[in-house]
């Protein structure tokens, strides 16, 4: 529309019967103009410059398979004192965190009764016995029947049978340290009422130390019998400890083997909690990536290449994860260029400029 009929328009809008008309031009210019803008907005929009990224070389390095467990450290031995038998305790002695020798008396439950018992069968003993003399005196010159004298000689071996048998119920009486170890802190006290459910104290045995964990079943090949783990008591330093024994099944919940592995130094308590680092023999040259240039989708990973000026999307196989990088087993080769920063932003065959070129930093290197 030009100037002159914009002025008629105007012009003719001061007249009161071209009100209406003048209303709907009015409203045809402003669809007009409004149609205008947002068409160039949208062209404004769609029309930027190629994404900003920044990108790695990928190289092959010599890595240390390394993988990094939690682990509890554990008693050589221990062992909970509890009582065999209910009865009130006529004796402790828990001298707490002390080292008591094995078969030293701990406690001793009430059996009065069991002590009584068993004079009883010694005294009815003695007395088969004593006939058993005569019988079998007699038998040998056809005085008494064979019968009579084979049931003496079964009442002698009943008796001594009865003696046996109530000399273990005193026994399951009185708890002894069941190895040389320490003694934890006493439960209980003397003259209480104690049942197999009671705990009168614990023992531990410190020599030796162990360290349990459990690792993923991929990472069977980190781990064998006889071999050596690294183990972190604290932040300060790392000592060895010497694989022992493995789980030989694979929890079915978690997928997790159990190995222990035994300390050859260090001062600590058991349950403490403890850092385990696993090394493979020997490096072995992998392509690393950072993990955040991984794109993670419902069956497979990709990363972002650069080649000829475009971005390029790459399905990739992925290995072992340290601690900000992990390996490309498949799909990448040396010299190719990776995305590192302004991986949301960059679309398949989308142009893209190179802002800089980073170096790889491998924890440990």
């Amino acid at each position: 529309m030009n100037a002159a009929v914009f002025r008629s328009v105007i012009t003719d809008i001061k007249h009161p019967r071209h009100y209406l008309s003048a209303a709907l031009i009015s409203g045809t210019l402003l669809v007009t103009f409004s149609c205008g803008e947002k068409k160039d907005t949208f062209q404004q929009k769609g029309s930027g410059g190629p994404t900003m990224v920044d990108v790695i070389v990928v190289k092959s390095q010599q890595v240390n398979d390394q993988v990094e467990v939690n682990g509890t450290v554990v008693a050589n031995e221990f062992a909970e004192l509890r009582p065999e038998v209910s009865g009130i305790l006529t004796f402790l002695h828990v001298p707490e965190g002390k080292t008591v020798q094995k078969g030293t008396v701990i406690a001793r439950i009430n059996n009065a009764d069991l002590v009584a018992q068993l004079d009883k069968s010694k005294i009815q003993l003695d007395l088969a016995e004593t006939t058993e003399k005569r019988l079998k005196q007699l038998v040998a010159i056809n005085g008494i029947n064979q019968a009579d004298y084979d049931l003496a000689v079964n009442q002698v071996n009943t008796l001594k049978a009865d003696m046996v048998y109530t000399q273990a119920l005193i026994d399951k009486t009185i708890i002894r340290a069941p190895f040389t170890g320490v003694i934890g802190l006493r439960k209980v006290s003397e003259g209480a009422y104690v049942t197999p459910n009671n705990i009168i104290a614990t023992i531990q045995q410190l020599s030796d130390l162990r360290i349990d964990f459990t690792v993923p079943e991929s990472y069977q090949k980190y781990i064998a019998k006889g071999g050596t783990v690294e183990v972190a008591l604290d932040q300060s330093n790392r000592q060895n400890a010497r694989i022992i024994a493995l789980e030989p099944q694979v929890n079915e919940t978690t997928r997790n083997i159990t190995v222990r592995a035994v300390l050859t130094s260090g001062n600590t308590s058991p349950g403490s909690f403890a850092k385990v680092y696993l090394r493979s023999n020997n490096n072995k040259p992998s392509i690393l990536v950072p993990t955040n240039s991984i794109i993670p989708e419902a069956q497979s990973k990709k990363v972002v290449t650069v080649k000829g000026g475009k971005a390029t999307f790459v399905t990739v196989e992925t290995g072992d994860r340290l601690a900000d990088v992990v390996e490309v087993t498949k799909g990448l080769q040396q010299g190719d260029t990776v995305v590192v920063s302004g991986v949301l932003f960059a679309r398949p065959d989308a142009p893209v400029k190179v802002r800089s070129v980073r170096n790889l930093k491998v924890a440990g290197k």
